[in-house]
């Protein structure tokens, strides 16, 4: 679709190229004539007899033909591929390959003028040539269109102005030209002329666009006393308002002035004020938001005539009603020991938002946002102003950080013992509990091992969860009894956690007890649960380790403590080599180290003792010279 890009602001000045154009200045009317040549895609309409004696084709033009089209660059490469996106119309443009000899290759009737008017007539240009084809091996020929306006009869030449080279691009580049003409009294009628400047030859093709005639009146400002700006806010508190509005022309084209006050609710429908027909308006009584607009014409017969006039610039004066209250984005509950969230609100266009600490006065403590990121706890107020004037604020709007408080736990392992049960209990009471099991009282009964968590819930929904890691208890058994001269070790079964004795009553975590008096003893070994204990009874003697037979009175002899115990037992010492060196029962048991009178050498000795009972205690040690 062919569309084209305004290359600088519509009101800027030409330069001297372009001297013989201009733009109107003032305010603009409606169009009364624009030619946009259609929408759609492909080729056509053609256009009417008359208007070009340019022949039409269905294609990418040659030399002295014309298409109505939407695409161009098809059968001709060194043309733009495609085209700019921003005339007013958009759609089709008419395409036009210059003949060999300048001359006009448009025309066309524009009627329905107002008599007495200024028109500023405008179209939008394009060369096609894309100059980085270089195709035309001698350079390309420049766009030249001259545009004539003549009158009715087609004798009098009203106003014309050259566009001057319009140079090929290496992109796509269109730009609006545009002259202005006074109708003359009782004139309704003109005719519109384009002239190709150049010869035919490489390059000089263009596109044409959006072809429009419109009215030009001075440039028509509006102020309310000594404001300049183009609107006016009002609190609703003010209303019902007065206010006085003046139109002022800049007197660039009209030579008299006819006034017609206008008002709109939306800017787009627009009805007369009846008898505001001066160039002074006042405002009474007003009470909601209104437009308003100025309609000048040059003779007060045109002002009926949208065509034949022009327009001020609207006028907007907005009543600012009081802000509603915001719109809490929902209170906050802080769980524990988290940081402290940002709170918000949400409020209205063209509004800010200020926090307080009160629901009334109170002290300001952060302003112009719709966040508020408070240190502590506690209720905090927002209220909305509007930003387009100083006005009434709205009420507040509370919003409340609640601390809410949630129990230390640590999680638990436990054993259970076999075929039974076992309390697990959240270990604080007051909250909300729900178990993995499904149950949601304070304490449940399992029956077998596993892993159990339960979450604890504040009424406000703070939460945490507390692990329990049920294990089947270790099986409590005693393998052994082992002695020494100072120790007894109890030696389990199994690898657990178990707890141990020698009477039955004081248990401890050690398996090891010292300093106990030979005797008859029993340990005792039980879980931490107390589901299974048992007990083995054993004989404990504590024989010397070694013995130094040198008369000074420590460890001459080897003794067995507590073996006196035993009365019945009967206790043999060997040599290496297994020879019985002395034999005797328990009672006051004791031997020197000699056989026979004669000291027996250094050497490792070994015991046999038969407990009546209880079996045999055997075992060794040193006997020092």
């Amino acid at each position: 679709m062919i569309r084209f890009l305004l290359l600088l602001a519509l009101v800027l000045s030409f330069n001297n190229s372009y001297g013989q154009l201009g733009f109107c200045n003032g305010s603009k009317g409606d169009p009364i004539f624009q030619e946009d040549f259609g929408t759609g895609s492909g080729y056509g309409p053609r256009l009417a007899a008359g208007i070009t004696n340019y022949s039409y084709v269905t294609q990418d033009p040659q030399d002295g033909e014309y298409t109505i089209s939407s695409i161009i660059g098809r059968e001709i490469p060194s043309w733009h591929s495609y085209s700019p996106n921003l005339t007013p119309s958009g759609g089709k443009a008419l395409i036009i390959n210059a003949g060999f000899t300048a001359g006009q290759f448009y025309r066309t009737d524009i009627s329905g003028l107002c008599e007495n008017t200024t028109y500023e007539f405008s179209a939008y240009l394009m060369n096609i040539y894309n100059s980085a084809s270089g195709a035309c091996a001698d350079g390309d020929i420049p766009v030249n269109v001259k545009f004539q306006i003549w009158d009715e009869t087609d004798t009098q030449l009203l106003k014309e102005g050259s566009t001057g080279a319009i140079n090929s691009t290496a992109f796509p580049l269109a730009e609006e030209y545009a002259l202005t003409f006074k109708s003359a009294p009782g004139q309704n009628n003109v005719i519109l002329k384009m002239f190709n400047n150049g010869e035919g030859g490489c390059g000089n093709d263009l596109a044409i666009d959006d072809i429009i005639f419109r009215s030009c009146g001075d440039l028509t400002s509006i102020d309310a006393g000594n404001s300049s700006n183009m609107d006016l806010r009002v609190c609703e508190e003010d209303t019902p308002y007065n206010v006085d509005l003046k139109a002022t022309p800049d007197n660039t084209v009209y030579q008299t002035h006819a006034y017609q006050w206008q008002r709109s609710l939306d800017a787009v429908n627009w009805t007369d004020i009846s008898g505001a027909n001066q160039s002074n308006y006042t405002v009474v009584n007003l009470v909601q938001s209104t437009y308003y607009r100025v309609k000048v014409a040059e003779d007060s017969i045109n002002l009926t005539n949208n065509l034949c006039s022009s327009f001020s610039e609207a006028f907007f004066v907005q009543m600012v009603s009081v802000p509603t209250a915001p719109v809490s984005n929902g209170d906050v509950v802080v769980c524990g020991n988290s940081e402290i969230p940002q709170i918000s609100v949400k409020a209205g266009v063209d509004e800010m938002v200020n926090w307080y600490d009160a629901p009334s006065g109170g002290n300001l403590l952060q302003a112009k946002s719709f966040n508020y990121q408070p240190d502590v706890a506690g209720i905090f107020y927002a209220e909305a102003k509007s930003t387009l004037i100083e006005c009434k604020p709205s009420s507040r709007t509370a919003v409340k950080i609640t601390l809410d408080n949630i129990p230390d736990v640590e999680d638990e392992t436990i054993q259970i013992c076999p075929n039974s049960n076992i309390s697990l209990d959240a270990g604080v009471s007051g909250f909300n509990y729900m178990w993995s099991t499904g149950e949601n009282s304070q304490t449940i009964q399992v029956t077998q091992q596993g892993n159990y968590t339960v979450e604890i819930a504040t009424n406000l929904g703070c939460a945490v969860t507390r692990e329990f890691t049920v294990n089947d208890i270790d099986d409590a058994q005693i393998s052994d009894v082992r002695t020494d001269e100072n120790s007894i070790e109890i030696i389990p079964v199994n690898i657990g956690v178990f707890e141990y004795s020698l009477d039955g009553v004081n248990f401890q975590d050690s398996n090891v007890f010292l300093g106990k008096p030979g005797g008859v003893y029993t340990a005792y070994m039980r879980d931490k649960s107390g589901c299974n204990t048992v007990s083995l009874q054993f004989p404990y003697i504590s024989p010397l380790k070694f013995i130094t037979p040198n008369g000074d009175g420590y460890n001459d002899n080897f003794i067995l403590r507590g073996v006196e115990t035993f009365p019945s037992s009967q206790i043999m010492i060997y040599d290496r080599y297994g020879k019985l060196l002395k034999a005797s029962n328990g009672s006051n048991f004791s031997w020197n180290g000699t056989l026979e009178g004669k000291d027996l050498p250094a050497a490792d000795y070994w015991y046999h003792i038969k407990i009546e009972g209880f079996g045999e205690l055997k075992g060794h040690f040193s006997l020092i010279r």
